[in-house]
């Protein structure tokens, strides 16, 4: 399994929203592509898709922006994965054949045990606590 570069970008401008929660700005797309180093025209895409499901807010003019829609401790790598990818980790139905049933089980098993792992971290996680990124002379 490969994590995709969406689901990576999703991440980062969700931490870099994280940030300034307390403030009462709101960061433009142009702020969060250039904090981030993403292209603005694929951040418009992943910020509508993180709006949809309800895990920011926009806000449009002058004084708009994007926001959190929770807190970062509430959002899960779950809600971004689901957001962005759909389903988690599909795999396909039972086939005919003797082991398939056992086959279907262990993926299915294995699916609960990705979805629990990605439901246990959060954005709050992502964000940096900012003692590693502190240059020492």
């Amino acid at each position: 399994m490969k994590l995709s570069l969406k689901v990576e970008y999703a991440c980062q401008v969700l931490a870099q929203l994280g940030y300034r929660i307390q403030t009462a700005e709101l960061p433009h797309i142009d702020d969060l592509a250039k904090a981030e180093a993403i292209p603005s025209n694929y951040l418009v895409q992943i910020l509508n898709e993180l709006r949809t499901a309800g895990l920011i807010i926009s806000k449009r003019g002058k004084q708009g922006g994007y926001a959190l829609a929770r807190l970062p401790s509430e959002i899960s790598l779950y809600d971004i994965l689901k957001a962005v990818e759909g389903d988690v980790l599909a795999h396909s139905s039972e086939g005919k054949g003797i082991s398939s049933k056992n086959t279907s089980r262990v993926w299915g098993d294995i699916t609960k045990d990705f979805e629990n792992l990605l439901k246990a971290k959060c954005i709050e996680d992502c964000m940096s606590s900012g003692s590693e990124d502190m240059w020492y002379i």
